[in-house]
């Protein structure tokens, strides 16, 4: 099935009802709702969502008028206010989800769990303790793994180990599951102790495709006029003259010896994206280009390299609804991630059946 067909058909089990029995999610750090899309088209029931930026909640709004939304920040939402919204008891909730900063917990290769920069993971794990949640996903950068970082990484574990979770980590590529787009995300998930000691152990879902190309992945995309134009760069020469140097895959780096001011580009139609980042760039680049077009790619375009359906609403500036697309988990990888995770609970509801029969025969 073509990658626009697939994706249709994902936006359409979106806009389905949810089953009387669907199982539960809670967002934090929803942004503008990409994690929350992927699970509501593997069928899952957002029952709160938690985000302090208005204008990625205003997209949220746009694309989920009825999932509750705490426009706020975290930290002043409170175990009890976020239960009583989420209409949930302790132990209740089937999935907590989010992707907390965690930029802290190291300074100058020492352990600092108390540092300021840490709070938003800290706020995680509060709520995680005070929903209790049959399981969780906490979705980070791959760097979490490298140098220093592996002290915050190591620490993150062990906290979320003694919050009652057995837990598993591993870096996953967006592309592997469908997504036309190389990006890399380390994803921790959480099975809860009692759950596990049922012999359901956290896992993730192994790859099963091959990432479309960009051409692909823009099979019948019209841009309007007015897109294209907003996508041009202004007057600067230096940059056009690049432009018109780089070849489909190359970046501006190959021409011009200042990186940070010129690092842009150029797509390759025939291969998938690399990492859509959320200043615009792409594999560590300021801007990803178009192929063959001397400009930025659009928003409908970036849209479609991290698995938005076309209906997706973004709200705001052209910088506002690049950052919304970067800083998203795509939302194709999030309902490979949320169906299996599903799968996990349905082995998990399984047993327990089957353990209350035994105990009774």
């Amino acid at each position: 099935m073509a990658y626009h067909d697939r994706l249709s058909g994902a936006w359409q089990a979106h806009l389905l009802p949810r089953a009387p029995n669907a199982p539960t999610v809670v967002s934090t750090f929803a942004g503008c709702g990409g994690s929350s899309l992927g699970y509501s088209m593997a069928g899952f029931e957002e029952r709160l969502a938690i985000e302090w930026s208005e204008k990625q909640a205003a997209s949220f709004s746009a694309n989920f008028p009825l999932v509750p939304l705490y426009l706020g920040d975290i930290a002043e939402l409170s175990n009890d206010d976020a239960l009583r919204r989420a209409k949930l008891v302790p132990g209740e909730l089937d999935v907590f989800d989010g992707s907390p900063p965690c930029q802290g917990f190291s300074t100058a290769g020492a352990r600092r769990f108390d540092d300021g920069r840490n709070q938003l993971f800290l706020e995680f794990l509060r709520l995680l303790r005070a929903f209790a949640p049959k399981a969780f996903v906490m979705e980070n950068v791959r760097g979490m793994v490298v140098g220093k970082m592996r002290l915050i990484f190591a620490e993150i574990i062990k906290q979320l180990r003694d919050a009652g979770y057995q837990v598993s980590a591993r870096v996953l590529i967006a592309g592997h599951y469908g997504v036309p787009q190389m990006r890399p995300r380390m994803i921790i998930v959480g099975i809860r102790n009692d759950l596990a000691a049922l012999g359901v152990e956290p896992s993730h879902p192994k790859p099963f495709a091959i990432a479309p190309t960009v051409r692909e992945a823009w099979h019948g995309l019209v841009n309007t006029p007015e897109e294209c134009e907003v996508a041009r760069f202004g007057e600067n020469r230096i940059v056009h003259r690049l432009l018109f140097r780089m070849q489909p895959g190359e970046s501006g780096d190959k021409y011009h010896p200042n990186k940070q001011l010129y690092g842009l580009h150029r797509l390759d139609p025939d291969k998938p994206s690399p990492t859509i980042l959320r200043n615009g760039g792409a594999g560590g680049a300021c801007e990803a280009c178009h192929p063959s077009e001397h400009r930025r790619i659009t928003i409908e375009e970036a849209k479609r390299l991290a698995s938005f359906p076309d209906p997706f609403v973004l709200r705001g500036t052209f910088e506002e609804r690049w950052a919304a697309i970067g800083n998203c988990v795509p939302p194709l990888f999030m309902r490979a991630i949320a169906l299996h995770i599903r799968g996990l609970l349905d082995k998990a509801a399984h047993l327990e059946v089957e353990e209350r029969h035994a105990a009774h025969s």
